[in-house]
């Protein structure tokens, strides 16, 4: 075969050759992008999608993490001494003064002493109801004495079975016993006046 001859053979073997790679990579290509779409379709098939009628749920206030522990250990000193108080009365009460507690009421004299609280506190549930809720706590960096204070209200009836609200405003001295518990080592509170109206009142979330 001539040299002219046999070199445009082997050109066109070699544009064939080349056809046939480009075919098998284009089926190569194709397949790999078929593997590629199963693959997605199938993690897309295991996503949760909320439903259109679903909605958020409410924040737990316990997880909140900027609410330090020491604050969070007297929000539930506060609401034990309160669910005690609301079953018991004043012996509930009087149970959680230290020894040496101190009891500041309005306008009267101190009540020093645990034993002297308890002889002073002997109001029972059904005719007295002391209720409050801390507002705030701060916790020393001891980590053994914080305090709360809030607004409370006492909720009795006269001689004539007539309600009668009081209702002031108190701090909470809490102090970290020997044996680990922790008791109130002075509670003062006082009792705003019957025409304060609204003036002394904490005032409402968002306000």
């Amino acid at each position: 075969m001539p040299a002219v001859a046999r070199s445009c053979t082997m050109g066109i073997e070699g544009l064939f050759a080349g056809v046939r790679e480009m075919r098998a990579l284009f089926r190569h290509s194709v397949v790999l992008a078929a593997l590629i779409l199963a693959g997605s379709v199938a993690a897309l098939g295991q996503l949760q999608f909320p439903s259109p009628d679903s909605s958020p749920q409410a924040p737990n206030p316990l997880a909140d993490t900027t609410v330090q522990p020491g604050k969070m250990i007297l929000f539930d000193l506060e609401a034990r001494f309160a669910k005690d108080v609301a079953a018991r009365g004043g012996a509930g009460f009087a149970q959680w003064f230290a020894p040496d507690g101190v009891l500041l009421g309005n306008g009267a004299a101190p009540v020093m002493g645990q034993v002297a609280i308890a002889r002073f506190a002997t109001w029972l549930p059904k005719d007295y109801q002391l209720t409050w809720t801390p507002v705030d706590a701060v916790m020393g960096p001891s980590g053994d004495i914080g305090y709360t204070w809030s607004h409370y209200e006492g909720h009795s009836k006269d001689a004539n079975g007539n309600p009668v609200v009081t209702s002031g405003r108190f701090i909470t001295i809490w102090r970290k016993e020997p044996d680990g518990s922790w008791k109130v080592a002075l509670d003062a509170g006082a009792n705003e006046p019957p025409e304060a109206g609204d003036c002394c009142r904490l005032p409402s979330p968002g306000h």
